[in-house]
């Protein structure tokens, strides 16, 4: 009797794992599919809430006085739409950003790679991790508070607000999304090409050099462009650090401002809801939005083109 008895409870269990893993495979792409749809659906609102805002500002200002004109002073009695000084400010504190970012980030990424030990890159990766973490806010009180006293005393001239400070910050602040993806990169190559370039009798530095980093070319070209996609979208840092003075001027001790700045200024209050001031962050937003689009293409363009498969 003991034996039926066992032989049905372990049936009734198969069984029960059985309708288990029936409804798991029944529901679980569903829901998989239902995260993705919206995903997509959140994306393609953003895109049309953007369309539609960006087309009731050019109703009222012309979009060729947008792209050319030199003044941008939307609150002004005359007001001026011109996105060049918006456009100046944010890629000037992205090239001094990428200044600070690609030749520290790379180097780290090549020593992480080929000269440390495991027990070091275990040390050194979590540091870089809560570099990342840091919240931009953070980063932007540290640039005015700290980086910028200490221009000042070996460039006078620089103004409280400036371009130099919030870029090198901003800089700090990537470098951990170059070091990481380049050294991701790098990691991939396999190991028998720096054996066979040590073979025929190359230094350490040599093989990093003239071995890993052109055979992990396209991904640090892409981390590359990446960081620079996001230097360009920072927001917090450029609009404590930064200051408001929308100019096409390339000196990087005085105040600029950047589109993302601009739209905090304009979001805080500055402008009423329905103005033309107010649908200006709109369309300043689907330039940043397609500066950042077109980054982005270029960059899996790049890892596309050049990739390497081992």
């Amino acid at each position: 009797m003991k034996e039926p008895m066992n032989h049905s409870i372990r049936e009734l269990i198969a069984e029960k794992s059985t309708r288990r893993t029936k409804w798991a495979e029944i529901m679980m792409p569903k829901f998989f599919l239902l995260c993705a749809i919206i995903s997509i659906l959140t994306t393609i609102g953003i895109v049309l809430t953007l369309f539609s805002e960006t087309f009731s500002f050019f109703r009222e200002v012309s979009i060729l006085e947008f792209i050319t004109s030199a003044e941008w002073y939307p609150l002004h009695n005359d007001p001026s739409y011109g996105i060049r000084p918006l456009i100046t400010g944010t890629l000037v504190i992205a090239a001094i950003a990428m200044c600070i970012a690609i030749p520290i980030g790379l180097a780290t990424a090549i020593y992480l790679s080929e000269y440390a030990t495991d027990k070091t890159r275990r040390t050194i990766k979590p540091i870089l991790e809560v570099l990342a973490g840091i919240p931009t806010i953070v980063y932007g009180f540290f640039a005015l508070t700290f980086v910028t006293p200490l221009l000042q005393r070996f460039i006078p001239d620089v103004s409280i607000y400036n371009a130099l400070s919030p870029g090198l910050v901003v800089g700090i602040m990537i470098i951990p999304m170059v070091a990481s993806l380049s050294e991701d990169a790098m990691s991939a190559v396999p190991r028998s090409m720096r054996e066979g370039a040590f073979a025929l009798g190359s230094t350490r530095f040599e093989v990093a050099v003239k071995v890993v980093l052109p055979a992990a070319l396209s991904g640090v070209i892409a981390s590359f462009v990446l960081a620079v996609s996001r230097a360009i979208g920072e927001t917090m840092i450029v609009t404590v650090a930064g200051g408001s003075n929308p100019t096409t001027s390339l000196d990087v001790t005085s105040a600029v401002q950047t589109m993302t700045a601009y739209i905090v200024q304009i979001s805080l209050g500055d402008a009423g809801y329905g103005t033309t001031e107010y649908y200006s962050i709109y369309a300043v937003g689907m330039t940043l939005f397609i500066f950042t689009l077109l980054m982005n293409v270029l960059a899996h363009f790049i890892s596309k083109r050049f990739r390497e498969v081992y």
